[in-house]
């Protein structure tokens, strides 16, 4: 489902494609690059350096040339060797490559930089984004336009300043040398090929590119279902599903081999359309020359200069549609990634909101509270209920009555639709997100952990914490001498999203983490549902004593958890039905004893068929 502000995907999918405008991308870019605005001047200097340089080579093979045009034999010979211009031949050889060498060298860390910068603002960007976003989102696609995106950022700037920018300044000199030192034929004839050259390269480019595009569609779609079936591979393997995900991946992959076989094969009209125009205009240029020099009117080093000139442009121009299809498809790629950035916050701060200030314990409101996640399904409606100073308040309810939306909303993670949600008396939408989300921690129903080390994902809860403080915490959630039995200890890798642990280690783990920071507000949303009932015992003491003057949410499934809460509230269907004291709402026989009832007939046929098993 999209909300306002978040109404296009975060990337183009396979039924449309972005088209993005060149000019604004590269307007974008150059922020990120004007960062480096002396490393670029001193860049574009050494460019035009290195061009001259080369220009000036045939310039000196011309008069080397007419300088040896001696008759065999005649003594002048030994004196008309041209040390001075060997020497400056190669002298100016050597600046053309130097030149170039020092443009990379003063470039490099402009690219870099701003590559740098861009993947880190869209990271950042990432990570601001609504939760909504994240959950919609298709991980595999995402990550691919990002990493071709920052790649994007180097190509376009390599291809630009190191090919294009320096191909352009070398046709003007050369042009302008045959014009004014020749014929304008030669002038004429050069400029009409390129502008034919130019004008079939684009064209054709252009039409090339939508097999490029459409490459790409499905290497994202590849890489985006290879992803979620890696990630999800013990589902694959519950339902014996490999061949099915292997014919899938397959399916994508047919269809990128079939749109790059196509690529391949414009690829190659392009290539001898470009080759038959640079042939055409060699042989007008050089039968041009000839008929210069049986004329007498050009010497034989002015044949050789115009012949070294033409080589000098025709090579790069070889380039021309490769250089040109990448720069395009390095515009498309980086505007995917510029399209990540103008993804709108769904939650954004206020103008102007302030840090949330706590004194002591803070007291929880939620006054007339109504969300839905889709306007046509409510999840809760007019939900009114305090959370005192430093007490605990137990949410109950089946599944599905909104029990850890309460946690997403204290948490902001949406905005409400009506009513209001405060913390000490400040609502949650006039502070800062980051300062409400310091003051909360949870120990939340599905943990999932960073693919690192056990001790990583403990500290995680404040980075920077002592290994002493991690044990500390680690004992409080009886997962100790588990990591201490382990061969690496609490250098243990979890392994990705924490799969290398069963499900009551990871939610001790969750425990843990939460304990690490310590903040005045707690929310345990069905903190113990994987653990077995002697450690559920043990971890429920503990976090008894952890929660002790602080102001708590617990949200149970097992009512034996909740039934030392100062208050209890009974949701189903987005309300509040029944709400007081563990021993009032028995007393009251209503919905909560009814549950009540009915968990203690499971769990007492729970314990006679572990008797029966026993006796057995």
């Amino acid at each position: 489902m999209r909300r306002s502000g978040e109404s296009s995907p975060p990337y183009p999918t396979a039924s449309g494609v972005a088209n993005p405008n060149g000019w604004q991308t590269l307007g974008r870019l150059l922020p990120y690059l004007w960062e480096y605005k002396w490393r670029v001047l001193a860049a574009l200097l050494f460019m035009v350096g290195a061009k001259l340089a080369n220009v000036g080579v045939p310039v000196l093979l011309k008069n080397l040339v007419d300088a040896l045009t001696l008759k065999p034999g005649d003594p002048a010979a030994v004196l008309v060797v041209p040390a001075g211009l060997l020497l400056a031949y190669g002298l100016l050889r050597l600046c053309t490559s130097l030149f170039s060498e020092l443009r990379e060298l003063v470039f490099a860390k402009a690219t870099q930089g701003a590559a740098r910068s861009i993947a880190l603002a869209t990271f950042e960007h990432l990570h601001a984004l609504s939760m909504r976003f994240h959950l919609e989102r298709q991980t595999g696609g995402m990550t691919r336009d990002i990493e071709r995106g920052v790649k994007g950022v180097e190509s376009l700037i390599s291809y630009s300043l190191y090919s294009i920018v320096p191909t352009l300044i070398e046709v003007t000199l050369v042009l302008g040398i045959l014009a004014v030192q020749f014929d304008p034929w030669f002038a004429g004839i050069t400029a009409v090929a390129l502008a034919i050259y130019i004008t079939f390269t684009v064209k054709v480019t252009e039409w090339r590119t939508q097999f490029r595009r459409a490459a790409n569609q499905h290497d994202s779609a590849a890489h985006t279902q290879a992803v979620d079936s890696l990630i999800n591979y013990e589902t694959v393997k519950y339902f014996n599903n490999e061949a099915f995900e292997a014919s899938r991946y397959n399916e994508n992959l047919e269809r990128l081999r079939l749109v790059r076989l196509k690529s391949q094969s414009t690829l190659t009209l392009l290539n001898s359309g470009q080759q038959l125009i640079i042939a055409a205009a060699l042989v007008a240029i050089m039968w041009r020359a000839t008929q210069g020099v049986v004329a007498g009117q050009l010497t034989l080093g002015d044949l050789v200069m115009i012949n070294a000139f033409m080589i000098q442009l025709y090579i790069p121009l070889n380039f021309l549609g490769v250089l040109y299809r990448e720069i395009k498809q390095s515009l498309v790629d980086l505007d995917r990634m510029f399209t990540l950035m103008d993804k709108e916050r769904e939650v954004a701060d206020a103008p102007g909101a302030a840090a949330l200030q706590l004194v002591g314990e803070p007291a929880v409101r939620f006054a007339g509270v109504s969300f839905a996640y889709d306007p046509a399904r409510p999840i809760l409606q007019d939900v009114s209920f305090d959370i005192p100073a430093g007490k605990t308040v137990a949410v109950v309810g089946p599944s599905g009555s909104g029990k850890s939306t309460l946690a997403r909303l204290l948490f902001r993670f949406y905005d409400i639709q009506s009513g209001s949600i405060t913390l000490d008396g400040q609502d949650l939408r006039a502070v800062t997100q980051d300062s409400l989300r310091r003051a909360i921690g949870i120990v939340p129903q599905d943990t999932v952990l960073f693919n690192d080390t056990v001790e990583y994902n403990i500290a995680y809860g404040r980075p920077g914490a002592s290994h002493d403080e991690v044990v500390a915490v680690a004992r409080a959630a009886r997962i100790h001498d588990f990591i201490a039995a382990t061969p690496q200890g609490y250098a243990t890798r979890v392994g990705e999203r924490g799969l290398k642990l069963s499900g009551g280690e990871k939610q001790r783990v969750a425990i843990a983490r939460t304990l690490l920071k310590n903040p005045p507000v707690l929310i345990f949303d069905e903190a113990t549902s994987a653990l077995d009932s002697a450690n559920e015992r043990a971890i429920q003491a503990e976090l008894a004593q952890v929660a002790r003057n602080k102001t708590t949410l617990l949200i149970a499934h097992r009512l034996s958890t909740v039934v030392d809460a100062h208050e209890i509230l009974v949701m189903e269907s987005g309300r509040i039905l029944e709400r007081g004291r563990h021993a009032e709402l028995l007393a009251q026989g209503g919905r909560y004893a009814q549950m009540w009832a009915l968990q203690q007939s499971g769990e007492a046929m729970d314990r006679e068929d572990e008797v029966a098993v026993l006796k057995a």
